[in-house]
């Protein structure tokens, strides 16, 4: 697994040198009232940096979360991911706080590798998600879950604000999002608003509530991004 990440990192590197021109890169930064993700609460008040390098739909992206209080995870996550109209696939490594982070030993790693695959028409969105290596979580049997999650959103626009609705479902038993089987985890609705400073810098504002119905919880969350 660890040569596969090199390998795909160094391909990214290869292309972005033989096209110095026509790379993009993103530098941004939210803060978020709480951190919460496919309707599980993972941190309280939080700023989460991102950096990362695109090039003809091809894009290398690195994002973090620092938690205000000293028992938030801190989380930092890769994304190798490619785009073409509205076809999109990925790859995630996923690591928390804990342990070492370059042990990628199976059976003690802490890292997560996700696979996803997802398309957008538009006016709506559907991606599906699946844990394939790392410190997956486990299914009713013990074994390893390959825990899933597949997420539909609509985009829409009204009151003068850009909208999303969001509905999230784990398809089948897994620790990774405390289901014993098929569940919702995640209905949300967020409204945000992008201001424009000095016809040059955006600061988009967002609110939103976020339920999940599994964990018999509700969220409201408040933020504010940052990118150049």
């Amino acid at each position: 697994m660890k040569r596969l990440i090199m390998i795909l990192l160094s391909a990214v590197c290869l292309t972005a040198a033989g096209a110095k021109d026509k790379v993009g890169a993103t530098i941004g930064c939210d803060f978020v009232s709480q951190y919460i993700w496919r309707g599980q609460k993972l941190g309280n008040v939080s700023l989460q940096p991102t950096l990362g390098i695109n090039y003809k739909g091809l894009s290398l992206t690195s994002w973090g979360s620092v938690g205000f209080n000293s028992d938030d995870a801190k989380e930092l996550d890769f994304t190798l991911a490619y785009e073409l109209k509205g076809f999109n696939v990925g790859l995630t490594d996923y690591w928390f706080s804990e342990g070492n982070y370059f042990n990628y030993k199976a059976h003690q790693t802490t890292h997560v590798w996700e696979a996803n695959v997802g398309y957008d028409f538009g006016f709506l969105s559907v991606q599906w998600f699946t844990n394939f290596a790392g410190n997956d979580g486990l299914n009713r049997s013990g074994k390893r879950a390959y825990s899933s999650y597949f997420e539909i959103v609509a985009p829409f626009r009204l009151a003068k604000l850009d909208w999303t609705a969001t509905f999230g479902a784990v398809p089948y038993a897994t620790t990774s999002y405390d289901a014993n089987g098929f569940c919702v985890t995640n209905i949300s609705l967020r409204a945000t608003k992008d201001f424009i400073i000095k016809q040059k810098w955006h600061l988009p504002v967002f609110a939103g509530l976020t339920g999940n119905p599994r964990a018999e919880k509700l969220y409201i969350i408040f933020g504010t991004s940052f990118s150049i």
